[in-house]
C-alpha cells in the first residue's frame, strides 16, 4: 500500500515538474511575436516623436490610425485568400465576414470610446495624474482575465503585475510635473470628470483586451486570426471617420500634412494592430500587455540615444525594476496544476464542511425526536 502511494506520489511530482517546466518556458513562435510587438511599438513611438517632437510635422492622427486599418484590411483580404477551402470564393467569403463582424464592431466602439474618454480626460487633469491611472490597465486586464475566462493567477505573478505597475510609474515620473500648472489655470476643469473619465478608461481598456481575447480564442465561429483582422479593421473604419469629420482634418485640413514619413506610420501602425492579435492568440492579453509595457522603456533609451531625449537615473532604476517585473511573471515556477488542486482543495473542505454540518443537524433532529 505504501509503495503505490509513492509511486503515485512520485508520478504526479513528475507531472507537476513537467507542467511547471512547460508554463515557464515560451514557445518560439509566442517568444518571437511578443518581441517584435516590443521592437514595433518602440519603432513607432520614437518615429512618432521624431515626427512631430523633432520635425514638428502636423497632421491629423485618425488620418494615419484610418490609413492603418486600410493597410490593415487589405493585407488580410490578402492572407485570407491563401487560407481558403478549394470550394470557397474570395468575394462572397469576404462579404460574410463584413456580415457576421457584429462583435469585432462592439470591439471598435470600444476603442472609440477610449479615445473620447482620454481626451475628455487630458482636459481636466494634468498629464503626471492621467498616466498614474493609466498604468492602472495592467491590473484591470487581469482582473477582468480572472472574470471572464476563470484563470488563476499565483501570488508572485499578482505581485510581479504590481511590481510592474509600481516600475512604469516610476519610470514616467519625469512627466508628473509636465502641463500641471497650465491645466489648472483653465476655468473649465472639472478634475473630478477627469478621474472619472481615466478611470472609466482603464476599465474598458482591461475589458476590451479580455473581450478580444475570448473573441480569438473561444468563439465557435472558427475564424482564423486573419478573417478577425480583417473583421476589426472593417469595422474602425467608420469609428475612425467619424472622428476624422467631427475635427474637421485637424490644423491642416482633411488630407494634409503627409509626408513619407507620416505613410511610414501608417504602416507600422497597421502592423501593430495584427500583432496585438497574434499576441493574444499566441499568448494572451496580459504578456501583450507586458511587451507593451516594456516597449515604453525600449523606446524612451533609444529615444535619449537618438533623438535626444530625458534618461535619468531614476528611470534606469525604474526601467530595471520593469524588465524584473516582466521576468518575475514570465518565468514563474509555480505549476498550474497546483492552482488546481488548492482550488479543488477549498471547495472540497467546503461541501465536506457543508456536510458535516448537515449531518450534525440529522443527529440533533433524530436526537429530539427520540427524547419525544
Amino acid at each position: 500500500m505504501k509503495r503505490k502511494n509513492l509511486e503515485s506520489h512520485s508520478k504526479y511530482s513528475k507531472e507537476d515538474k513537467q507542467v511547471g517546466m512547460f508554463s515557464c518556458s515560451l514557445s518560439s513562435t509566442k517568444l518571437a511575436v511578443l518581441l517584435v510587438l516590443c521592437l514595433q511599438n518602440s519603432l513607432y513611438t520614437l518615429l512618432r516623436r521624431y515626427s512631430q517632437g523633432y520635425l514638428q510635422e502636423v497632421y491629423s492622427k485618425y488620418e494615419v490610425l484610418l490609413a492603418a486599418e486600410f493597410i490593415k484590411f487589405v493585407f488580410s483580404i490578402f492572407m485570407v485568400s491563401g487560407s481558403l477551402q478549394p470550394d470557397q470564393q474570395l468575394i462572397p467569403h469576404v462579404k460574410e465576414l463584413i456580415r457576421s463582424s457584429s462583435k469585432m464592431f462592439f470591439l471598435s466602439l470600444m476603442y472609440g470610446a477610449m479615445n473620447i474618454l482620454s481626451f475628455v480626460a487630458l482636459r481636466n487633469i494634468d498629464a503626471g495624474t492621467f498616466t498614474i491611472f493609466a498604468q492602472l490597465k495592467i491590473l484591470t486586464t487581469a482582473t477582468f482575465s480572472t472574470i471572464l475566462l476563470d484563470r488563476k493567477y499565483t501570488y508572485a505573478r499578482w505581485r510581479a503585475l504590481i511590481e510592474l505597475v509600481l516600475g512604469a510609474l516610476l519610470f514616467s515620473s519625469h512627466i508628473f510635473s509636465e502641463n500641471h500648472e497650465s491645466t489648472l489655470k483653465s476655468d473649465d476643469v472639472s478634475p473630478l470628470l477627469g478621474i472619472a473619465a481615466v478611470v472609466t478608461e482603464v476599465t474598458t481598456s482591461g475589458f476590451a483586451s479580455i473581450y478580444f481575447e475570448r473573441v480569438i480564442k473561444n468563439s465557435q465561429d472558427n475564424l482564423n486570426i486573419w478573417e478577425r483582422n480583417l473583421q476589426l479593421a472593417y469595422a474602425s473604419t467608420p469609428i475612425y471617420l467619424c472622428f476624422i469629420f467631427y475635427n474637421g482634418g485637424g490644423d491642416v485640413g482633411y488630407g494634409g500634412g503627409w509626408t513619407t514619413i507620416t505613410l511610414c506610420l501608417s504602416f507600422i501602425g497597421a502592423a501593430g494592430g495584427m500583432l496585438v492579435a497574434l499576441s493574444i492568440k499566441y499568448a494572451d492579453a496580459i504578456m501583450k500587455t507586458l511587451a507593451t509595457t516594456g516597449a515604453i522603456v525600449l523606446s524612451s533609451i533609444l529615444d535619449h540615444f537618438l533623438l535626444g531625449g530625458p534618461l535619468t537615473p531614476v528611470m534606469l532604476l525604474a526601467g530595471g525594476v520593469v524588465v524584473l517585473a516582466i521576468c518575475n511573471y514570465t518565468f514563474d515556477l509555480t505549476p498550474e496544476s497546483h492552482l488546481k488542486k488548492n482550488h479543488s482543495s477549498i471547495a472540497f473542505t467546503r461541501v465536506s464542511s457543508q456536510a458535516e454540518d448537515d449531518n450534525s443537524e440529522d443527529d440533533l433532529i433524530e436526537s429530539s425526536q427520540g427524547k419525544v
